[in-house]
């Protein structure tokens, strides 16, 4: 195997296929679309309860307008977030605010004050069994009510507790309550089928749980696509975003990586054409090219590309995107329990594993390394870094473990990018993998998504938000 640096790559090899027309419906529509697709904003309502000043005073009224400030800065922060209501209770009653909640997606409560008995805990009540996702923000000295809170959550509502003087925990929340809506509004290309556990290969199932579209894509619509797109336009997409930005090529010629490239164009003209943020495909390994350029290119700009028609880990992939901001890495792990490690690798990775607005991470252009053939990627993960491991399976429960890089090989025993994670006990993982709860065929046993940071917490709170079950995989 030898490989070359990149001003001998260049000369190697001129294309000298001559241009193919676009499809004319394909290319309005490209031209047309926002890119990454855009979403509108996510209405989430705010409510104050409990008294302010008087003989119990707990929270000044001025409170009210510290909370609305801060509202408003994390609003225009996130961007895609947009807070309505804003009622006292009292004077305002539980069952009027109500009335006003058909439209948002998300109710966040205030606890101001709890002296007085459990009547803060009864107006809040009323409005948690609306079924909206809900959040409790309750501070230090805003008086005795939080004693009736933890009950919610043993009953099943959905609604997150937060009793904390830490203002930051709202942002977490919010970020966290646009992904069940989020979900709502999600169209899935699912090419040539999907895999994984049953209910997530139903589409029927996952649009009733989670409301996401699958869209079925055939294998000849992706070539159709592919043979459309501009050979000049694969041309300066592989030039502008791989060749130039690789660190060395090792085994692809030239004309492999803008094949690769032009078959992310395909895609991402098929995914404006049907309005989606996501693709999975069973046949990237196939013909017209291997979609791991494709895919790691639309991980990186914050939409969804998903190997092996993987439903499980896609869905993962999408809820972390909405309420972490990160891509995720399906990997095919394996133990070291000698070196108390679960090993990370597979052949398509984003190189922008902190989100779409990080640094690209350094990476080689290969070959996939179970064919020798076509075009993947070599992505050098940050050592040190906390990753969350994580599969949401049978649309209900959520695989998840936590670790850290402690290296990072490159072994041809293994897919290209390969990175070691620490983990808290790597022979009770490896004996407990699945947690008793993930049966199936290998997809589904094997995948796991790997998410950079511990979101572990975060995830447990998401779970009481959309009414899933969390399995440590310890």
């Amino acid at each position: 195997m030898t490989s070359m640096n990149r001003r001998e790559f260049l000369g190697e090899s001129a294309v000298g296929a001559s241009a193919v027309l676009l499809a004319a419906n394909a290319a309005r529509a490209a031209e047309n679309a926002p890119w990454p697709p855009q979403m509108p904003p996510i209405k989430i309502h705010q409510v104050y309860i409990g008294r302010t000043g008087g003989i119990y005073l707990s929270r000044p009224t001025a409170e009210i307008e510290k909370f609305e400030n801060y509202l408003t800065q994390l609003e225009n922060q996130l961007g895609d977030v947009k807070f309505v209501g804003g009622e006292l209770i009292p004077p305002a009653d539980a069952s009027e605010v109500v009335s006003k909640l058909d439209n948002a997606d998300g109710v966040i409560l205030f606890h101001l004050s709890g002296h007085g008995g459990d009547a803060p805990s009864q107006a809040m009540s009323h409005i948690i069994d609306k079924g909206l996702q809900t959040a409790v923000f309750s501070q230090p000295f805003s008086g005795h009510g939080w004693m009736y809170f933890p009950r919610w959550q043993k009953e099943g509502k959905k609604v997150v507790l937060l009793p904390s003087s830490d203002w930051s925990e709202i942002d977490k929340v919010v970020k966290l309550m646009r992904v069940a809506p989020r979900m709502k509004q999600t169209k899935i290309l699912v090419i040539r089928g999907p895999q994984g556990t049953a209910a997530a290969c139903s589409a029927e199932q996952v649009k009733k749980r989670l409301g996401v579209e699958c869209i079925p894509i055939t294998v000849e619509e992706t070539l159709k696509m592919h043979e459309q797109v501009d050979i000049k336009e694969a041309e300066a997409e592989a030039e502008r975003y791989w060749i130039s930005k690789a660190q060395k090529i090792v085994e692809p010629t030239r004309d492999e990586i803008i094949n690769a490239a032009r078959f992310y164009l395909a895609i991402k003209n098929l995914m404006i054409r049907e309005g989606a943020h996501a693709v999975t495909s069973s046949n990237c390994m196939g013909a017209p090219a291997k979609g791991c350029l494709a895919f790691s290119k639309l991980c990186d700009i914050g939409l969804v590309g998903a190997c092996e028609g993987d439903m499980d880990s896609t869905l993962t992939m999408l809820m972390f995107s909405y309420g972490f901001g990160v891509p995720g890495f399906i990997t095919d792990p394996v133990f070291d329990v000698a070196k108390n490690a679960l090993i990370h690798f597979h052949c398509t990775s984003a190189t922008r594993m902190d989100g779409p607005s990080g640094e690209r991470l350094p990476f080689t252009i290969r070959n996939q390394s179970d064919s020798e053939q076509g075009v993947s990627l070599d992505v050098e993960n940050r050592i040190g870094q906390m990753v969350t491991c994580a599969k949401f399976i049978n649309l209900d429960t959520m695989l998840l473990s936590t670790g850290k890089i402690f290296d990072v090989t490159h072994d041809e025993l293994g897919c290209r990018t390969q990175f070691w994670t620490e983990v808290a006990d790597a022979q009770s993982m490896f004996l407990n993998w699945g947690g008793g709860v993930l049966e199936g065929g290998v997809m589904a046993l094997l995948h796991r998504a790997v998410f950079y940071g511990d979101h572990s917490q975060a995830v447990r709170n998401l779970s009481h938000l959309m009414g899933f079950k969390v399995v440590e995989e310890v």
